[in-house]
């Protein structure tokens, strides 16, 4: 007997959240506006190979993180591609270079262990990241309490797929274009997969957040994800 595979698609919160969807095999869609998944569609719209979230060192959730392993695999990626790492990571900050070395030792860890190599280390800060550094056929791994623990999670407990998803405007994309892309991406993933969608709002505490999330996952919706 075949197998009839039942489309699926949920909103829910915070890295817990997301480790619970990723158990389910779900492909995970992390919003976090303000600002990972901001400096993500920002990267991948200036030509970034990968956009990987990682959680900060010491970073206390209820579920498992790793950000060792996230550094590892991207580091992975990178040397496969023959191709280096950025990370980026908070405080937003340009001259807080220190506090962000502080918070980023497991990710750099790993990446160091995968054999690959670390271009720069720059601030976490959104569409504007692509003025900092060249990020074409990089690799980057964006640590952050909210967005990139929410990711690391997703990746700890097995997601089909994580993608990153936001509603702000980014250098190439106005109005809810980014959102759109967001959720086409969702879409194309779990049609290839055959998965259900979960967009997760990285914090139950911000707005942008959960507006966000309830946005991108009524345009996945509306493109018909649902209909059978």
């Amino acid at each position: 007997m075949v197998k009839l595979w039942v489309k699926t698609l949920n909103t829910t919160y915070n890295a817990s959240g997301a480790a619970q969807a990723a158990r389910q095999g779900d492909v995970i869609v992390i919003v976090d506006v303000i600002d990972m998944s901001t400096t993500a569609e920002a990267a991948l719209e200036a030509g970034a190979l990968a956009v990987l979230g990682a959680s900060p060192d010491n970073c206390s959730v209820p579920v498992t993180v790793n950000p060792e392993k996230i550094g590892y695999y991207g580091g992975k990626k990178a040397l496969k591609c023959n191709t280096g790492v950025v990370i980026a990571a908070e405080p937003r900050l340009i001259e807080k270079e220190e506090l962000r070395l502080k918070e980023i030792q497991q990710v750099i860890k790993g990446v160091e262990r995968a054999g690959a190599e670390i271009h720069e280390i720059i601030p976490n800060i959104g569409r504007e990241v692509v003025e900092l550094t060249d990020l074409k056929d990089k690799v980057m791994i964006i640590v952050s309490p909210s967005g990139g623990t929410a990711y690391d999670a997703a990746y700890n407990y097995g997601a089909a797929d994580i993608i990153t998803g936001t509603i702000a405007r980014t250098n190439n994309k106005k109005g809810n274009l980014s959102a759109e892309e967001a959720a086409n991406r969702a879409i194309d993933s779990a049609l290839k997969l055959k998965r259900g969608i979960t967009v997760v709002a990285a914090s139950s505490n911000s707005m942008e957040d959960v507006y966000g999330a309830q946005y991108i996952c009524q345009l996945i919706m509306n493109k018909g994800f649902l209909n059978m």
